[in-house]
């Protein structure tokens, strides 16, 4: 793993997380309990902090960055961010997955219980409620979350990689 300090600014990492041989943590990061750094990820907290809650995922290339002097991105608990996708300046509530290859911008907000599908692109300063399913390019609201559709699969992705990362501890 690559872990940099940049302007006096060392990343915040707790014993219980887990970090891939090959993923890249810079900066002004702070993580909280059980979360996880797949391979190839990189999280470049150079130009503003990134923080993100407990039981976080950030899956295999996924790109965590921020703006300067502008947005900071912050990241609640049980997240999953999916392979690949790009995560900019913005907030991201609890309870929230964010799917393979998708793109969320500079000042959005990503409500909690909600989910952003696979390749979407969220524009931004993009409010996206509570709840809702989006999808498309750009991503607009698709659908509420059904409870019998998606009980519980956000809680269960994020439980699934803490189970996942403590095989590669082992």
């Amino acid at each position: 793993m690559l872990i940099k300090t940049v302007n006096g600014k060392t990343p915040s990492i707790p014993d219980d997380c887990y970090v891939s041989e090959n993923a890249t943590i810079i900066g002004d990061v702070t993580f909280g309990e059980k979360c996880s750094v797949w391979f190839n990820a990189v999280i470049r907290g150079d130009v503003n902090f990134i923080t993100f809650g407990n039981k976080v995922n950030i899956q295999d290339g996924a790109v965590i960055h921020c703006t300067y002097q502008k947005h900071p991105t912050i990241i609640g608990n049980n997240v999953s961010i999916g392979h690949n996708a790009i995560v900019h300046g913005c907030v991201v509530h609890d309870n929230v997955l964010i799917g393979m290859g998708a793109i969320v911008m500079d000042n959005c907000t990503i409500e909690s219980n909600s989910i952003i599908a696979a390749g979407a692109v969220v524009t931004q300063n993009t409010v996206v409620a509570s709840g809702t399913i989006w999808a498309g390019v750009p991503a607009k609201k698709v659908k509420d979350i059904d409870q019998s559709d998606f009980a519980g699969e956000i809680e269960r992705i994020s439980n699934n990689y803490v189970m996942y990362s403590g095989w590669l501890k082992e």
